[in-house]
């Protein structure tokens, strides 16, 4: 092949897909919302894992109040720590107010107690199963040796490392609104960072978990998780849930984030602002819409020409005809468009062999690169060298003939 300065891009397609691209990192979605929400102020954000392609975008970078999903960023935090998980802590008196506060604003617990001993794993499995507030508060206690708000602003922290630009967290666990906000979009970002995290899916996919026995609690208890989808005797039961978080308070109303895999594709779903009766019905229904319309399809052929090359040094013909030398496919909607840049020299000289390697195309669906394969030809382009040649033969065996 040419050196790269012998090679020319389409500068409109490519300034067509840089566009694409901006627009869909600027939070775009390129569909309409196939189900009504119970309210048109609701936030509701679904992406592709596998590409970052956002899908569905309403609302999806308002401001809102987002409850217990706060308790992703703390155990993102707790298993970042190092801590180990299986060894044992002790509730220290240091947060008897917390638990006071949690107590009087009707949090949810695993009815932790001051001077219990309790493993860490447990605690983990508390807070993400159960959406166990005071869970949430030991964990922040024991990360930050004791101070609460110095475990806050790590949240902080990390959200902006994630590239979060509406977050603002005040407190662990998401039970005090007040500032204690983010966006679905954001909060997208942070659960691609704990879906990323073995430990935590683990923990988010258990649909139920056995407590052992502590110093203060003489019998096993058991929990169940708040996450219904992952119920099968549920009416919105989906096997292809995984994970992630709930969340309800008065003001946030009932949020969820999950993550789904099917045939090898996983989408993030953030739904904000929801209530009891409909939450797992629009989840279900806006995931069920995706797999039913995105599907794995075949974007090149083999027989189709892409593109063109001039040709010289041959007058029967002008150009060089090039073609996909395999197939490619890709994963999409039935309605995205395809679209391609070609690397390929300016011109090719014959006499060109039939199969021929000339250049290469990157194909994209939707303004997403799905991959490069080589260009080929699918016949020989002889040189008027070689056709005069022949020519001069031919009349000279003819002439002495005669």
């Amino acid at each position: 092949m040419q050196t790269t300065s012998l090679f020319r891009r389409a500068a409109a397609l490519a300034l067509t897909l840089v566009l694409a691209v901006s627009a869909s990192l600027a939070g775009f979605a390129a569909y309409d919302m196939p189900i009504q929400t119970v309210s048109d102020t609701e936030s509701v954000y679904l992406f592709n894992l596998n590409t970052g392609k956002p899908i569905l975008d309403q609302n999806a970078g308002q401001s809102r109040y987002i409850a217990s999903l706060t308790k992703m960023m703390t155990a993102l935090l707790f298993l970042e720590s190092g801590k180990d998980l299986n060894e044992e802590i002790t509730i220290p008196t240091s947060l008897t107010q917390e638990f006071k506060d949690i107590q009087n604003a009707n949090g949810s617990t695993m009815n932790l107690r001051i001077g219990e001993t309790v493993r860490r794993i447990d605690l983990l499995y508390g807070l993400l199963v159960a959406s166990a507030n005071d869970a949430a508060s030991v964990i922040a206690s024991d990360v930050s040796g004791g101070n609460l708000p110095a475990f806050v602003s790590m949240m902080n922290q990390k959200a902006q490392e994630l590239g979060c630009t509406g977050t603002s967290f005040t407190c662990v666990h998401g039970l005090y609104d007040y500032g204690n906000v983010s966006t679905a979009e954001d909060l997208a970002k942070i659960a691609s960072a704990c879906y990323a995290n073995e430990t935590y899916m683990q923990v988010a996919n258990t649909q139920s978990y056995t407590l052992p026995a502590t110093n203060l609690h003489q019998n096993e208890r058991a929990i169940t998780s708040t996450n219904l989808m992952l119920n099968p005797e549920y009416a919105y039961y989906r096997d292809y849930i995984r994970g992630m978080k709930t969340g309800f308070t008065t003001l946030a109303g009932r949020c969820f984030v999950t993550f789904a895999e099917k045939d090898g594709h996983t989408y993030g779903l953030v739904v904000l602002g929801s209530d009891l009766d409909n939450i797992y019905r629009e989840c279900a229904e806006i995931l069920d819409w995706a797999f039913a319309s995105f599907s794995d399809r075949q974007l090149t052929d083999t027989q189709t020409v892409l593109t063109t090359v001039p040709l010289t040094k041959c007058r029967s013909e002008e150009a060089v005809e090039l073609y996909a030398a395999e197939p490619v496919s890709g994963y999409g909607h039935a309605d995205d468009p395809i679209t391609y840049s070609f690397e390929v020299p300016e011109s090719v000289s014959a006499t060109v062999k039939d199969n021929a390697v000339i250049g290469s195309a990157t194909v994209y669906l939707d303004g997403y690169e799905i991959g490069t394969v080589d260009l080929v030809t699918h016949q020989e382009y002889i040189s008027d060298f070689r056709t005069d040649l022949k020519a001069t033969l031919e009349l000279l065996a003819a002439s002495s003939s005669s």
